[in-house]
C-alpha cells in the first residue's frame, strides 16, 4: 500500500464538494438558505445558461464583516453555531460552514457584503484552482451578493455530467420554488437569461400566502385544496392539502416543510399515503405543501450532508399527529360545507400537471357551486383545533346527522326507504335546498340526476352507496357492533376443504364481521347470517368474496392490518348496482345519505362520486346568452 499521507486543502475541498454540489441547483439551494439565515426580506436571482454559467443571489440581510469575508470562504467556518448545545437544537437553515467553501473549489466566486449602513463594503474573490482569497473595496449596499461563474471549470470530468440547460433549469426552479414556499415574509425574484421568471412580493397575510401558492403550484391546486392549520402537544401543522379529485400521476407536488426546512422523510410520507389511503385512485399520488412545526430539540437535521432528510425522536408521534390530522381534515368534507362560487376562473392551464377531472362539470368536493374559490378568497375550508381525546383515540366516528330515513337507512336498504323531502322545486325557499339538491331522473340505470339552487347535480348511485356502506361498516368494526341479519333461508355453498378448514379455524373472524357460516361437511359451508348492512346483497357471492379475501391475508393479525380492503370489498359487493331502478324517494335518500357521510366525494377506490354543473356552464353548451 502507498503511504498515508494528508491532502492538500484544494483537493480536500473539491471532494467535499462532491456531497454539498452535484448541479447549479445545488448551488442555489445553499446561497439561498444562507440569505434567509441572514434575516433577508428581499432575495434576487440572476441564472444563465440554467446556472452552469452564471448563479448571482442578491439579498439585503444582516452582511458579512470586512474581517470574516475570507473566513467565510474556508472550511467549518460558521457564525450559527459555537458548541454541542447549539447541534442538539439547530434553528438555522445552514450551518455546517462548508457550503460556501465547497462552491468556491469548483467556480470563480465572489462574495461582496456590506454590514453597516455606510456605502462601501468589501468584496472578497476566489477561484477554485488556486483558493487564494483577495479582498477589495466595493460600492454595495446593506446586505450580501455572491456571484459564482463557471460552475465545474477546473473539475471537466465531473462538468460532463450536467445536462441540457432546459433540465439544469429546472432543477434550479424546483430549488428556488422549494425555498420562496418556505419564507412568505420575504420577496423573490428569479431571472433566466436577462428573462424574469418569478417575481414574488413579500407578505404573510393569508391573501399573499395563497397567491404565492397558487403562483408556484398552480391555480388549479389552489382551487381544490383544503386549509388545514391544527395544534396539539407542542406540535403544529399548517398549510395546503389536495382534494383527492386533484391527485397526480407522480409525486411532484409534494412540499413538507419541519421548521422551514423542505424535508423528504419515511415518516412523513407513510403517514401522508395512509390518511389519502381510503380517498386516493390506485398509482395517483396526493399534492400538498405543509408546513410542520416542532421543537428544535425532537429532531436531527444533521443527519444527510445536503440536509435533505431528518430523524425525529418521537417518530410515533409525529407519524399519529400528522396522520390523524390529515385524515380528520379530509374525512371533514362534505357536500355543501364549502362556499359556492358562481362559474369558474377561466384562465390558461397551470404550470403544473392538473388532476384527473371527470368531466368539464367537474368539482371539489365541499365547493357546491361548480367551481372554486378563488385565491383572494382562500382556500376552500380551514381545519383547526385540537384532538381532545388525545393520540390513543381512533378518528373512525361514523356520519354525522339524522337521515330522513335512519331506520331503514342503517339497514342499508334504499328499496325499502320512504322519503319526507320534498320533489323539485316544491321548497319555494331555495336557500334551505340541500347541497346535491333533490332527485330529478335516474339515467340508464347508473346515475341520479338532481337539482340544487346552483345548477344540476350528477351522481354515481353505486359509486356513492359503496363509499357510505363503507364508512358505516367501519364504524361499526370500530365500536364492535357489526349488526347480523339471520337469513330466513340458510345458504348452503361447496367450497374448497382449504376454505371449509379456514371457516371452521377462524369462526371469530366471520363473526365479527356479521356473518354466522358454519360447516356442514367436507367441503360445505352454511350461512346463517349476514351483516345487516348487506343483508340485499347476493350472501353466496358475498361470502366467497369474503373468504377469498380472509385466504390471502392469512392470520387474524393480518387481516387486522388489511381491514380496511376487506371492509371495502364487501361495501362493493353490497352496494346498489348498476340498472337497479330507483324510486325518487329512494334517491333523495341516497342524496341525503351522501351529505351526512365522510368521504363521501369519492368511492372506495378514490374514483368521483358526484360532479356539479352550474346554471352558466350549462348556458354556455347552448350559447345562451352569446
Amino acid at each position: 500500500m502507498a503511504k498515508i499521507h494528508r491532502l492538500d486543502s484544494r483537493l480536500a475541498n473539491q471532494i467535499a464538494a462532491g456531497e454539498v454540489v452535484e448541479r447549479p441547483a445545488s448551488v442555489l439551494k445553499e446561497l439561498l438558505e444562507n440569505a434567509l439565515d441572514a434575516g433577508a426580506r428581499q432575495i434576487s436571482v440572476d441564472v444563465e445558461q440554467g446556472g452552469t454559467k452564471l448563479i448571482r443571489v442578491r439579498d439585503d440581510g444582516s452582511g458579512i464583516d470586512q474581517d470574516d469575508l475570507p473566513l467565510a470562504l474556508s472550511r467549518h467556518a460558521t457564525s450559527k453555531i459555537r458548541g454541542l448545545e447549539d447541534l442538539e437544537a439547530i434553528g438555522t437553515l445552514g450551518f455546517r460552514g462548508e457550503a460556501l467553501a465547497a462552491i468556491s473549489s469548483v467556480s470563480r466566486l465572489s462574495l461582496a457584503s456590506n454590514s453597516g449602513d455606510q456605502a462601501e463594503g468589501w468584496q472578497v474573490t476566489v477561484e477554485g484552482r488556486d483558493m487564494a482569497p483577495s479582498v477589495a473595496p466595493t460600492a454595495h449596499p446593506r446586505g450580501s451578493t455572491v456571484t459564482m461563474r463557471d460552475l465545474f471549470f477546473n473539475t471537466p470530468a465531473r462538468r460532463r455530467f450536467l445536462r441540457t440547460e432546459k433540465t439544469e433549469f429546472n432543477h434550479l426552479e424546483e430549488v428556488f420554488r422549494r425555498v420562496a414556499l418556505s419564507e412568505f415574509q420575504t420577496g423573490f425574484r428569479l431571472s433566466h437569461n436577462q428573462k424574469v421568471i418569478h417575481q414574488l412580493p413579500p407578505g404573510d397575510d393569508e391573501t399573499l400566502r395563497a397567491a404565492r401558492v397558487a403562483r408556484l403550484c398552480g391555480r388549479a391546486f389552489m382551487d381544490q385544496a383544503l386549509t388545514v392549520d391544527i395544534e396539539h402537544a407542542g406540535l403544529r401543522l399548517h398549510g395546503w392539502m389536495g382534494l383527492p379529485t386533484f391527485s397526480r400521476s407522480q409525486a411532484d407536488l409534494q412540499y413538507f416543510y419541519v421548521n422551514g426546512r423542505v424535508i423528504r422523510d419515511k415518516v412523513v410520507s407513510h403517514a401522508v399515503r395512509q390518511a389519502y389511503a381510503d380517498v386516493l385512485y390506485y398509482g395517483r399520488h396526493p399534492a400538498y405543501v405543509l408546513f410542520f412545526e416542532v421543537d428544535p430539540a425532537l429532531v436531527d437535521v444533521n443527519v444527510h450532508p445536503t440536509k435533505h432528510e431528518v430523524r425525529f425522536r418521537e417518530q410515533r408521534m409525529v407519524h399519529d399527529f400528522l396522520f390523524r390530522s390529515l385524515h380528520r381534515a379530509i374525512a371533514e368534507v362534505r357536500p355543501g360545507e364549502g362556499r359556492p362560487d358562481e362559474g369558474r376562473p377561466n384562465e390558461a392551464a397551470p404550470a403544473m400537471e392538473e388532476g384527473p377531472a371527470p368531466s368539464q362539470g367537474h368539482m371539489p368536493l365541499g365547493a357546491p357551486g361548480g367551481g372554486a374559490p378563488g385565491v383572494s378568497e382562500g382556500p376552500h375550508r380551514s381545519f383547526g383545533g385540537g384532538f381532545g381525546g388525545g393520540y390513543g383515540g381512533a378518528f373512525s366516528g361514523g356520519p354525522r346527522g339524522a337521515s330522513i330515513a335512519d331506520g331503514a337507512r342503517q339497514a342499508g336498504a334504499y328499496g325499502q326507504m320512504v322519503s319526507a323531502t320534498p320533489a323539485p322545486g316544491g321548497d319555494p325557499d331555495a336557500s334551505h335546498t340541500p347541497p346535491l339538491g333533490y332527485a330529478v331522473a335516474q339515467l340508464h340505470g347508473i346515475f341520479i340526476v338532481a337539482e340544487n339552487e346552483h345548477g344540476m347535480v350528477l351522481v354515481d348511485m353505486h359509486a356513492a352507496h359503496e363509499r357510505i356502506t363503507y364508512e358505516r361498516l367501519k364504524r361499526d368494526w370500530a365500536e364492535e357492533k357489526v349488526r347480523s341479519q339471520p337469513l330466513l333461508v340458510p345458504v348452503s355453498m361447496a367450497v374448497s376443504s382449504r376454505e371449509a378448514d379456514f371457516a371452521e379455524q377462524q369462526p371469530q373472524v366471520f363473526q365479527r364481521l356479521g356473518f354466522m357460516v358454519e360447516r356442514a361437511g367436507p367441503e360445505t359451508l352454511v350461512v346463517r347470517e349476514v351483516p345487516a348492512l348487506l343483508r340485499n346483497a347476493d350472501s353466496e357471492t358475498l361470502v366467497r368474496d369474503v373468504l377469498s379475501d380472509l385466504l390471502a391475508h392469512g392470520s387474524s393479525e393480518r387481516i387486522e392490518q388489511q381491514l380496511d380492503a376487506l371492509l371495502s370489498s364487501m361495501a362493493c359487493h353490497g352496494s346498489v348496482r348498476a340498472n337497479r331502478r330507483l324510486t325518487v324517494p329512494e334517491m333523495n335518500a341516497l342524496l341525503r345519505d351522501m351529505e351526512a357521510t365522510e368521504r363521501s366525494g369519492q368511492c372506495n377506490h378514490g374514483r368521483p362520486t358526484w360532479t356539479q354543473m352550474s346554471v352558466k356552464e350549462l348556458d354556455r353548451l347552448f350559447m345562451r346568452g352569446q
